[in-house]
Parts: C-alpha cells; sequence; structure tokens
C-alpha cells in the first residue's frame, strides 16, 4: 500500500537483542505468504515501518520461527489456534 491509497505509516518493534531474524505476520501480509522482516537497531530492537489504510489488523510477530506476541500492544483477541492476535488501528 502507499500514500496513493491513503496509507499510513505505521511503525512496528520487536525487542529482541540475540534473535537472528523477526517478521512482522499478519492479516495484511495474508499471515506467513508475505511476511515483513524487521531490521534489528543497535539498541536490540528490530522496527519496521508499514503503509496501512485506516482500519483494524491483526498480527503477531515470529522471532527465529516461534511465534511472539507484541508486548507494547494492549489491544488482542482470540485467534483459532489458542492464543492471541495483536490488534493495530490505524486512523
Amino acid at each position: 500500500m502507499d500514500k496513493r491509497n491513503n496509507g499510513r505509516h505505521q511503525e512496528f518493534s520487536f525487542v529482541a537483542p540475540t534473535a537472528r531474524n523477526v517478521q512482522l505476520v499478519g492479516d495484511f501480509t495474508l499471515w506467513q505468504e508475505h511476511p515483513i522482516s524487521l531490521h534489528r537497531g543497535k539498541d536490540g530492537a528490530w522496527r519496521t515501518t508499514v503503509d496501512l489504510k485506516p482500519g483494524a489488523y491483526r498480527y503477531r510477530f515470529l522471532v527465529d520461527g516461534h511465534w511472539q506476541d507484541d508486548p507494547n500492544c494492549k489491544k488482542r483477541v482470540p485467534n483459532p489456534y489458542g492464543s492471541q492476535d495483536s490488534v493495530c488501528e490505524v486512523s
């Protein structure tokens, strides 16, 4: 998505200083079909920015292949796998 489609810059981050790979997956990436790789900063936090249209989006992180919740996201909803998805609301 891009600004021509009214996209909004949304930053995602996950602190994992020893991780080798962190990916963002969600309904906007078709989950594992089109994961977005995060980039590690010197502070050990992994980050990426995604352009999303206004709406609510479910997501999680894959850290070295393991599903992880976003500890900074307060809104979560149950998923069909017995865990929870984080929800990002873009206005």
